[in-house]
């Protein structure tokens, strides 16, 4: 596996905010979001086995991780490392233009997909058909930069929206935050507005945090 970094923190985004999390950051991805605030790990990193990723995962002695990148679902070592981590809480950030069906999760795992906007300059590599696999337990992530991101997300959720935890966010210092949470009120939107907590703790370029 090629791993851009291994540490520990609190997770500062999606449903599992504020508890301590490790995070395993690998690298490689097949997007170039306008936005991407992780771009250092599209190269970046060194090869790791299974063995040395488990036990560098398991020494931090929490039983919670987050599985992210880049984006991780490009690695099939993954299948092994997930069956390893059984029990634990694992979180897997995927950018969402992956089949996630390939790749079936044990009774503590879940996925947050990353619907990808207009802002970001990829929304045409968003795989639609991720929206039959997701469970209630899973995700959808939406980062906004406008007003036409808000729209176009609504619209998309409305066709194709059939489980999971939806979570909208703002793209860091280019848009109010208030401005989202006053549409969702306006149209009745039942879902998530969340902060990156992260960067209103530490710097918002700082990593390893």
């Amino acid at each position: 596996m090629k791993v851009n970094e291994i540490f520990l923190s609190i997770q500062g985004e999606g449903i599992s905010t504020g508890y301590p999390t490790v995070f395993l950051r690998l690298a490689g991805c097949n997007l170039r979001c306008r936005y991407c605030d992780t771009s250092y790990s599209y190269a970046e990193g060194e090869e790791m086995t299974v063995e040395e990723v488990f036990k560098k995962v398991t020494s931090y002695g929490y039983k919670r991780v987050c599985l992210t990148g880049g984006e991780p679902l490009l690695q099939q070592e993954i299948k092994i490392l997930l069956a390893a981590l059984k029990e634990y809480e694992i979180n897997i950030e995927t950018n969402g233009s992956v089949d996630i069906c390939l790749f079936p999760l044990g009774e503590n795992h879940r996925f947050t997909m990353d619907i990808k906007t207009p802002s970001s300059g990829e929304a045409d590599s968003n795989c639609l058909s991720n929206f039959k696999y997701l469970r209630e337990k899973d995700e959808i992530k939406i980062v906004l930069g406008d007003y036409q991101d808000y729209l176009w997300a609504r619209d998309l959720l409305k066709q194709h929206y059939k489980k999971g935890i939806i979570t909208f966010s703002p793209i860091y210092n280019r848009i109010d935050p208030k401005k989202i949470v006053q549409w969702m009120l306006e149209d009745r939107i039942d879902a998530r507005f969340q902060l990156q907590l992260h960067k209103i703790l530490w710097h918002p370029e700082a990593r390893g945090v």
